[in-house]
């Protein structure tokens, strides 16, 4: 196929091409759509400012719906000897209407158009990110209120530490989604700005009027100047991975815990069998495999900001072809990230919470801070009763029944502020799935 910029019938050496095209391709499927809306925005504002005649924007309207359709329906396929997806669409176009056809290009370059794709695809991405973490909180929330007073025991250092509860353990991973959905919309305001007539980074002389795409394409604002325009091509994604790596700490540590939680040692969970794996040599395992690749999975995924900084942080103002390859980082990235979220909603609701977990005599000394708040309420000082409770341990004196653990002390390890977690996550929730 015909470069859209080749000039005469010089073609481009094979081996060139296959180099500077490299996995393009395998990612331009995604950004289709995207190149077809940005494209019948654009001949719209086309028309507006009279650069193209009404006629000539419906014809190009009819054919770029034709396609879009054709995508919807999955029966468009990308051409192996197209340079990129922008380039096939604006052949269609000539093809079908001729002279008509290659106006669609006026006033704009690959380079906001690409820009374009990628901002319009990241922004539904988001969306789809918010929406599975809005799922898995529901799921949190619900699992923290019906076992807000199913007590287990709290770990610092790996030693015993003070009694806890199953409901402050999944109300803690379902407040810290609200931080990271919170991180997720502020992502989402900044690359919420139209790019397009910013062209190859120094903007058009012809009268164009972005603030009509800007409508069209159902912005927040736009990109001003077009040299920063050019540059969001990376910081967006650089933003975007870093809040996802945020989200995947989160999902990676959830993971760790019940992996811990699920071995021998600890007991204090379980899944169907269903949910776990066997060994091929040893017939009493149950493995955690899920949560194994889950933790796996985010841990890349943590990684992901540090790569694509390397690839843009030497770079000056301009585009510069490095950018091609922030696709093939962030991309598969993206899929990884909704899948682990998918999985830990498919599978969390089946998980059974052991009882008894503090009848063990291992955890007799998880009361010893209750024990000193007795003296101190007796009216001994904190530090007198801290060292009288501390020797009766050392002198294996130490006694203390989890019955006796006040109410008042149960109610506060159980009241988890569920109303408010929930009230400012869905405050956050709105904004991003608006």
């Amino acid at each position: 196929m015909k470069k859209i910029w080749q000039k005469d019938k010089t073609l481009t050496n094979q081996l060139v091409n296959k180099f500077t095209v490299g996995k393009d391709l395998d990612f331009d499927d995604r950004l289709a759509k995207y190149d077809v809306i940005g494209s019948l925005a654009h001949c719209k504002m086309l028309a507006e400012v009279g650069l193209i005649s009404a006629e000539e924007s419906q014809e190009l309207q009819s054919v770029l719906n034709e396609i879009l359709k054709e995508i919807e329906n999955n029966s468009f396929k990308i051409d192996p000897e197209a340079e990129d997806i922008h380039s096939q669409i604006e052949s269609i176009l000539i093809e079908k209407l001729g002279s008509t056809g290659k106006k669609i290009h006026t006033a704009r370059s690959r380079n906001d158009q690409v820009l374009l794709n990628i901002k319009l695809y990241l922004l539904d991405e988001i969306r789809e990110i918010g929406e599975l973490t809005d799922e898995l909180f529901q799921i949190l929330i619900q699992l923290a209120s019906q076992n807000k007073d199913h007590l287990m025991p709290g770990y610092t250092h790996f030693q015993i530490a003070m009694p806890s509860s199953f409901g402050l353990w999944f109300s803690a991973y379902a407040e810290a989604l609200v931080d990271d959905l919170d991180l997720l919309l502020s992502v989402k305001n900044i690359i919420n700005k139209n790019p397009l007539g910013s062209a190859a980074g120094y903007g058009s002389s012809f009268p164009i009027d972005r603030k009509s795409t800007s409508y069209h394409l159902n912005f927040k604002t736009l990109n001003y100047n077009s040299i920063y325009a050019q540059m969001t091509r990376g910081k967006s994604e650089k933003l975007l991975a870093s809040s996802m790596s945020v989200l995947a700490g989160t999902l990676s540590r959830f993971s760790y815990d019940v992996c811990l939680y699920l071995s021998q040692n600890f007991n204090f969970i379980s899944f169907p069998k269903e949910f776990t794996t066997g060994s091929s040599i040893m017939p009493h395992k149950k493995n955690p495999d899920i949560f194994e690749l889950v933790r796996a999975r985010c841990n890349r995924i943590q990684a992901l900001p540090n790569e694509l900084i390397l690839l843009t942080n030497n770079l000056p103002s301009g585009y510069h072809r490095d950018m091609q390859l922030s696709k093939e980082i962030l991309f598969p990235a993206i899929d990884s990230l909704k899948e682990c979220l998918e999985i830990l909603i498919y599978t969390l609701p089946n998980i059974e919470i052991k009882e008894g977990i503090l009848d063990d005599e291992k955890y007799k000394y998880l009361f010893s801070v209750e024990k000193i708040n007795e003296e101190v309420k007796n009216g001994n000082s904190f530090r007198d009763a801290y060292v009288k409770v501390g020797n009766a341990i050392e002198n294996n004196e130490f006694e203390y029944d989890a019955k006796d653990l006040n109410h008042t002390h149960q109610g506060s390890i159980g009241n988890l502020c569920l109303e408010e977690i929930t009230h400012h996550f869905h405050k956050i929730s709105s904004k991003l799935l608006a």
